[in-house]
This record gives structure tokens, sequence and C-alpha cells, in this order.
């Protein structure tokens, strides 16, 4: 992944219910907008707090972490039957082209993203991740991302030269064949949604 990722001795704090202060299951669940049948990737699952509020609304849920203790805690915890652990980057992703109806990341895109890079030529590269959610995210399928912002405060959250603007992860999505549906940003974080 990026950056780093989240340590495991505050693996805890990912089971805070203060977090849906930055997304609620509600707002995330109208993003991705499931059906029963749909088939979807929780890009950066850690415990599984929002795998839980999705997988009741979808067929089955990848919960996807590149740390196998965190599905470790997750299966402590309890996971529902929908519930199918992937460990792996997002960079590498186990699912065949077009796979998946949908994906999410919640406070994980700059984990997994990468900067913008510019060939020879001037075209932009989306980076190895995005480039494989294009691959497995079957056409006209949703990914979601809420994430924290480079332009919020830092008072919550990575620092500030961790996180993505709003701006960038657009320009990163859109590099790789993703058509925005809807791009907001607020005061800590930002919410968009691509269609592939």
């Amino acid at each position: 992944m990026g950056f780093h990722t989240f340590p495991m001795e505050r693996a805890d704090a990912l089971e805070d219910p203060s977090r849906y202060r930055f997304c609620s299951r509600e707002e995330l669940l109208e993003l991705l907008a499931p059906t029963a049948e749909d088939v979807v990737a929780d890009l950066g699952s850690g415990t599984g707090f929002y795998t839980d509020d999705v997988a009741p609304f979808a067929g089955t849920v990848y919960a996807v972490d590149v740390q196998s203790a965190m599905h470790d805690r997750y299966r402590e915890k309890g996971a529902p039957e929908t519930v199918e652990f992937v460990t792996s980057e997002v960079s590498a992703l186990p699912f065949a082209d077009d796979e998946l109806d949908g994906a999410y990341s919640t406070m994980t895109h700059h984990e997994y993203a990468n900067p913008l890079d510019a060939d020879s030529a001037g075209d932009e590269s989306p980076g190895d991740a995005v480039a494989e959610l294009a691959r497995v995210i079957r056409p006209g399928g949703r990914l979601v991302a809420v994430d924290w912002s480079a332009d919020g405060t830092g008072e919550d959250g990575p620092d500030l030269g961790e996180r993505y603007s709003l701006e960038e992860a657009v320009a990163q999505l859109e590099a790789g064949g993703f058509t925005i549906e809807s791009a907001r940003d607020r005061p800590e974080t930002f919410a968009l949604v691509a269609v592939r």
C-alpha cells in the first residue's frame, strides 16, 4: 500500500463508532448503492467496521486487507456469512477481469493509491492500484472513496503529507479510465463516486 498501513496495536480504534462522523453507514450505502446480488470489495477492510454495514445489502463482500492479522481480528469479532477474506495489496487483487460490481474504501485511499506519473509523451499513468481496480470492476460498476483530504486540518487522521486532495484523487481515477459521478470536499475528508 501507499504511505503506511494501520498499526495493529491500534486496531481497537477501528471499531470506534465516532468514525461515523466522517462517513456514516447511510452515506456509504447511498454512495455505493449495492443490490442483494452484487459482489463488492471493501478495500482496506481492517476489522470489518464498514464491511459489516455493507454485508446485509450485497450478495458477497470481499474484505480486502494487506494485513492478515486484521482478518484474524475480524474473524474473532465475528463476520457475516456473506463476507469472504482476501489478503492482498490493492495493486494485485486476485479477482478475474470485471468480477466486481463495485468497491469502496473508507479512509484508506491514501494507503493504496499512487501519485500520478507522466510518461515521456506527457500522458498520466494512474498507478498500479487504480489500474487494477479498473481491471476488476465491471463496466458500469462503482468505486466509492471516502478519505482524509490533504486540504483538511490534520487534527484527525494521518499527517497531511500522507493524504491526497479531492482534485488529486479525481485525477488518479480519471487517468485509470473511471468517470466521476460525484465528488465532494468536506472539512476533513472527501467523498467521491467513480464509475468504470
